[in-house]
């Protein structure tokens, strides 16, 4: 063999470096993860998040009203006249998840929502001049678009003359105590048209009462579970109570699309929820439903349609709902 050629195997083998064998000793290299077994780890990860066997809610529980179940594509009514208005939530009676134009006539008379937590700045979820009406006395956006909300309503202020509420911004996994709630704002898998913008999901806590308010997003990431609590290699012995998510797309779309990248279906939810639930991170009362919102125009049928076709423990929500979560 030439030289050079010697030479030229030999940078290509990694050199070991020099071990110190007491270090070694107190700081063992970490094993590589174990996957489970087959069928998975049926009373959790071990050692891990194995949350107890059952759950006893310590409060009354956290009251939801679906203002809007729809998708983007709910610009006005279905042939059938059906309408859903835009995905917004009311917990409490006291904070709003997202609010729009569309889904101001479901507030109850005589109630004014004090705060609104936004998801992201899509206009299906966020409008400025719809919250100025409204007039709430904070706002809560993403940390990584704070300047463009403000800069938002402030142009909102100046065509309505309503004076602009209080803006915030919201950070990951920093917890924020609102009207009797705390709410933590999770990475969702979603992007909106500002590539620098992180988009949201939350959770909502009240008591023992752990609700997960995931819209817009594509199923579940791993960062947003680990912030919760819920992940997989998390410590903690969390888990969720509550499930609010996301279907855009039908259990079986009919055609490739691009939402896909960024929206769940409701084949997602059911395999999320099945994986959340054998590994006791979500632990509901007997009998809780997991509601399915921000339904797309184009692949959801009539409420009763949809209805039969719906696997359990998953519900369709529909604008006006209320439901209790203990």
């Amino acid at each position: 063999m030439k030289r050079r050629d010697f030479l030229k195997i030999a940078a290509m083998v990694p050199v070991a470096a020099a071990v110190d064998p007491l270090a070694l000793a107190q700081n063992p290299p970490a094993r590589p993860p174990q996957g489970p077994p087959p069928g998975g780890f049926p009373g959790g990860f071990p050692g891990r998040n194995a949350g107890p066997a059952v759950y006893e809610p310590t409060g009354p529980g956290i009251r939801v009203r679906f203002l809007g179940t729809g998708g983007a594509d709910w610009r006005g009514p279905a042939a059938n006249g059906d309408l859903r208005r835009h995905a917004s939530i009311l917990a409490d009676g006291k904070v709003l998840f997202d609010f729009t134009a569309s889904a101001a006539d479901m507030i109850p008379a005589g109630l004014r929502p004090e705060v609104i937590f936004y998801t992201h700045s899509h206009d299906d979820h966020y409008d400025p001049a719809a919250a100025l009406e409204l007039g709430p006395r904070r706002v809560y956006v993403g940390a990584t678009w704070f300047d463009r909300a403000k800069e938002d309503f402030r142009k909102a202020s100046e065509k309505s003359g309503k004076p602009v509420p209080e803006i915030l911004p919201v950070s990951l996994g920093q917890p924020i105590e609102e009207q009797g709630l705390t709410v933590t704002a999770l990475p969702a898998n979603h992007a909106s048209n500002f590539v620098e913008e992180e988009t949201l999901i939350y959770l909502i806590e009240k008591d023992s009462t752990r609700l997960l308010y995931a819209t817009d997003t594509g199923g579940l990431t791993a960062r947003a579970a680990g912030y919760a609590g819920i992940g997989q290699f998390s410590r903690s012995r969390k888990f969720l109570t509550g499930i609010i998510m996301e279907a855009t797309m039908s259990m079986d779309y009919p055609e490739p699309d691009f939402r896909m990248f960024s929206h769940s279906s409701v084949a997602m939810v059911r395999d999320t929820v099945q994986v959340l639930a054998k590994n006791r991170r979500y632990i509901p009362v007997e009998g809780q439903k997991v509601w399915l919102t921000h339904l797309a125009k184009a692949y959801h049928t009539t409420q009763a349609e949809l209805d039969q076709a719906v696997p359990d423990p998953l519900k369709y929500a529909y604008d006006g709902l209320e439901v209790l979560f203990p």
